[in-house]
């Protein structure tokens, strides 16, 4: 089949499943959410494949390519963490976003050729995907945890988001869950990094080694407050989304202004 007509497979998996999830955010029936899951685990399973298999011949990490490998790890975890909590609501923020930037690799970025890697770096690369996506979900579940807490002080409670939402409590155990796994695998990618990348602080790995060491601190950080004293609320919110914002400038700011500004291969 394809890739374009995958593609848009996927792309429409993607969309129709955020409708199916967004109607009980709109109406206070709620139709079967195992059909959104169901046909956003399609739409996964199709971008996939691209990304794994027929997509240009094996894993591209040039800066869309990487973009549309992080959508789909988003995806993938989002689908996975809903078979342990009642939370499609981060789908309608997350699959959207996967379709958007699947898109935007196939039909609009510059072709270009995945590079063979040893497994070392494939591991390191595996981990790498693992941290950003689980903190990416926890940064998303923080905001959704401030809408939670500011509906409950001003008892608002009967809003569609709200109600799509499990309870705060589970919410806010949850968030951490997350952070945790997400802190480990963001501990085993700098530890891969320092044992299987070469020159770890080299000109192009500089600002994305550095960068990612304080999205460490900070993860570190929130999860000592959290289990020394307590840490939860605005302070638990504040700190989960610093850490992702630098994350997020770790994996792909760096990226975008060497090969989208600069031009130079990464």
């Amino acid at each position: 089949m394809p890739i374009v007509l995958l593609s848009v497979s996927a792309i429409v998996g993607y969309l129709i499943a955020t409708v199916v999830l967004a109607v009980p955010i709109v109406q206070e029936r709620a139709p079967a959410r195992a059909i959104g899951l169901a046909l956003a685990s399609i739409a996964v399973l199709i971008h996939a494949s691209l990304i794994f298999g027929m997509h240009r011949g094996g894993l591209d990490l040039h800066f869309f390519a990487s973009l549309s490998l992080a959508g789909f790890g988003v995806a993938a975890l989002t689908l996975l963490v809903n078979l342990f909590r009642p939370v499609a609501a981060l789908g309608v923020i997350v699959f959207p976003l996967a379709a958007l930037l699947l898109g935007v690799d196939v039909f609009y970025a510059a072709p270009t050729l995945a590079e063979p890697m040893q497994w070392p770096i494939k591991l390191h690369v595996t981990f790498a995907l693992l941290a950003y996506s689980l903190l990416s979900i926890a940064a998303l579940l923080a905001i959704l945890l401030s809408l939670q807490e500011r509906a409950l002080r001003r008892r608002k409670l009967d809003s569609g988001l709200i109600r799509a939402l499990p309870p705060l409590t589970l919410t806010e155990s949850l968030l951490f869950r997350l952070i945790a796994v997400g802190f480990a695998f963001l501990t085993l990618t700098l530890v891969s990094g320092v044992v299987f990348v070469d020159n770890l602080f080299a000109q192009h790995l500089a600002h994305k080694t550095i960068l990612s060491i304080a999205s460490w601190i900070v993860f570190g950080i929130l999860l000592f407050g959290r289990w020394r004293w307590g840490w939860r609320g605005n302070r638990a919110v504040r700190l989960t989304l610093i850490g992702m914002i630098v994350l997020l400038l770790a994996f792909f700011g760096s990226k975008f202004v060497l090969e989208m500004v600069l031009h130079r291969a990464v």
